[in-house]
Formats: C-alpha cells, sequence, structure tokens
C-alpha cells in the first residue's frame, strides 16, 4: 500500500509525514503555561492586585539604601548596619582619624579620652548611646559637642565606627564606666 493512499498522510521529497498525536505530557505542561499565564496576567497587569516582581524588587531596594544612609533618622538598625558596611566604615574611620584621635588614640585604645576598645563604657555602649555621646559631648568631663561641628552624617560614621572598635580589648588607657555585656 502506497502511504499517499491513506487519508491525512503527506508526502513531499518522499518524506512521509503522518498526523500523530501530541503525548499528553506535552499537553498538559502546554496547558499549564497557558494557565500559568493567564493568571500571572490577570493579577499582576489586569487587576493589579500585586505589583511587578521587578517593581517591587526596586522598591525593597531603594528602602533598604535608604536605611542604610547615614541620612537616615538614627537608629541602633542603621548604627549596626553602617559599622558592618565595608564602604561606609572608609568613611567613618575618615571622620574618626579627623576628629576622635587626639583624645581616643588612632585605634581607639584611649589616650585623654577613655579606650573605646573594652566592654566599659562611661555613657553606655549601644549605638543610640555613642551617637548621643558624640553628638552632644560631656564638657564636664572633657568630651565636645560634635554635633554641631561634624552634622548628623558625620556623627552617625563617627559612632557606627566607635561601635565596630567596641570588645575588641586593645591595649591601651585602663577601664573606665561600667561593663556593658
Amino acid at each position: 500500500m502506497n502511504p499517499s493512499d491513506k487519508p491525512n498522510v503527506h508526502v513531499y521529497d518522499d518524506i512521509v509525514e503522518e498526523d500523530n498525536h501530541l503525548p499528553n505530557w506535552w499537553l498538559f505542561t502546554l496547558i499549564g503555561a497557558m494557565v500559568f499565564a493567564f493568571g500571572y496576567w490577570g493579577v499582576y497587569h489586569s487587576a493589579k492586585l500585586l505589583p511587578l516582581p521587578r517593581q517591587a524588587w526596586f522598591e525593597e531596594a531603594a528602602k533598604e539604601a535608604a536605611a542604610r544612609s547615614p541620612s537616615a533618622p538614627p537608629s541602633e538598625a542603621l548604627l549596626t548596619a553602617i559599622s558592618k558596611d565595608p564602604a561606609q566604615q572608609v568613611l567613618a574611620q575618615k571622620v574618626f582619624q579627623s576628629t576622635c584621635v587626639a583624645c581616643h588614640g588612632p585605634h581607639g585604645e584611649g589616650l585623654v579620652g577613655p579606650n573605646l576598645t573594652d566592654k566599659f563604657w562611661l555613657h553606655g555602649g549601644k549605638p543610640l548611646d555613642i551617637y548621643s555621646s558624640v553628638s552632644k559631648g560631656y564638657l564636664d568631663k572633657g568630651m565636645p559637642a560634635w554635633g554641631p561641628v561634624l552634622g548628623d552624617e558625620k556623627v552617625k560614621l563617627a559612632a557606627a565606627y566607635v561601635y565596630s572598635l567596641k570588645n575588641q580589648n586593645l591595649p591601651g588607657k585602663a577601664p573606665q564606666g561600667v561593663e556593658e555585656k
């Protein structure tokens, strides 16, 4: 029997094309992809129930960048994030070197001012306590108020740098203040 005698059989250049059915797994995959595509379109584009994933990612990244920015209001999370960010630490170290070295030493080991690398603190060793000490100062103990001189951003950088020095226990001035856990 000649293949061209069968119904629904095509022959072209002696190649026989038959009408075979697609495998079921292929059909289920196709139908599943179509259902997903219509659902995705309905949720993200038509009804706009959710923001597009790329848009949501950009918004979240912008919020995180704003929270890590030295221009954000001071918080423990911000100061801790700055103290762990290498790029911010370079800037923070420059601020420390230009303003704090004369009293606290090049590594925070303490000269005239207290040792900043141990676990003893005169006015609290939490990030916001350090920020307050740098910003407002303690004139009765010789610590000037650096807030008006440096500005808020540099005070945050300095406080974050001092917080990063905490518990390094470098040899220097004897411990002063209350032990922080």
